[in-house]
């Protein structure tokens, strides 16, 4: 018999009846059956009746091994607390980009007005003590504080390395992190020097495609990231697309945009769209240029320009100055040479 059984009987003691994370009464502990030997025997004797004493020392000890059971819990990551949300950070890499036009936002108020069915994984926060840091569950801190509730969490003591790679696993499971999301979340973990291999465990993928990862977010602005959200619909393509048009074409017509209040009321995926067609636009326009005629002093089109992206199109009309092409093309070398010093 065990020194706790003994106490028990000895005193006669009832444990307080435990609640659940879920604030219901836990399951009753397991008897000893035919279904299961292995439960620990019932002790046997009519229950005695306690002094005041007695019940006082008995609710002490009863204290102390909770008080034991939390701590060993605590260690082993199976405690399940309500903390204020006044109480809790975000973790130190962000892996989300807000969207104030979230509609799934408004569900999840709703769903955990009725209860908060999954709890959030924080750890004890290393610099600010009696606070905690969350490894995942921001948006239920969000809900929750919107709701002014508290919210349910497991606490357990996880290092730098195990905090983000609990936060990628997290997010890989829900599949709810949109692809730019991914990207700037490799991108940060790669900016705070975490070893390739833990970036390759958070993301759950391999070294080739966390570097493609880390390529689209060091390509793209973040403040145009910010603007547009987490454009759950597009891709890596589409992304890729849209920094190979900023750095060629610049921001200007984005800049524009990104401020008009119509744009900002926008969902997301909305607003890439639109900043994707707004920068498109202008390169269409450049492509789209009319040719232009150049004229003689006696007014004749001697000569046609055209304009494209990346080229220069001349065309000589020698029916009103014939060999003038030849002429230009053996003087060409020189016009080069002429140009390229000019430059340096």
């Amino acid at each position: 018999m065990s020194r706790k059984t003994s106490l028990d009987a000895l005193f006669g003691a009832k444990a307080p009846e435990r609640l659940s994370a879920d604030n219901r009464p836990a399951p009753a502990p397991p008897t000893l059956s035919a279904d299961n030997p292995s439960a620990p025997p019932p002790v046997l004797g009519p229950a005695r009746a306690r002094s005041g004493a007695v019940r006082a020392m008995g609710a002490t000890l009863d204290d102390l091994k909770a008080r034991a059971r939390s701590a060993d819990n605590l260690e082993t990551g199976s405690v399940v607390a309500e903390l204020d949300t006044a109480q809790i950070d975000g973790s130190f890499v962000a892996d989300r980009v807000s969207d104030a036009t979230d509609p799934a936002m408004a569900g999840l108020v709703e769903s955990m007005r009725s209860g908060q069915q999954v709890p959030i994984l924080v750890r004890p926060h290393p610099e600010a003590q009696g606070r905690y840091q969350i490894a995942y569950g921001h948006r239920r801190v969000r809900a929750a504080a919107e709701l002014g509730i508290k919210v349910r969490a497991v606490i357990r003591p996880l290092t730098d390395d195990e905090l983000v790679v609990a936060q990628g696993k997290e997010n890989l499971d829900r599949r709810d992190l949109s692809y730019i999301e991914r990207a700037f979340f490799a991108l940060r973990l790669e900016m705070r020097s975490f070893p390739r291999e833990v970036i390759c465990a958070a993301m759950a993928t391999d070294p080739p495609n966390v570097s493609r990862f880390i390529t689209v977010a060091r390509t793209i602005p973040e403040d145009i990231v910010a603007a547009i959200g987490p454009a759950p619909k597009a891709g890596r393509p589409r992304w890729m697309d849209l920094a190979e048009r900023i750095q060629s074409k610049g921001r200007v017509a984005i800049d524009r945009l990104i401020g008009d209040e119509a744009f900002q009321a926008m969902s997301t995926d909305e607003r890439f769209a639109a900043v994707l067609a707004a920068i498109s636009a202008k390169t269409a326009a450049k492509r789209k240029a009319k040719p232009k005629n150049w004229l003689d002093g006696e007014g004749r089109a001697v000569a046609r320009i055209e304009r494209t992206d990346n080229r220069f199109v001349l065309t000589i009309n020698e029916e009103l100055e014939p060999e003038l092409g030849d002429h230009l093309m053996s003087r060409f070398a020189e016009i080069l040479a002429e140009h390229r010093a000019r430059k340096e």
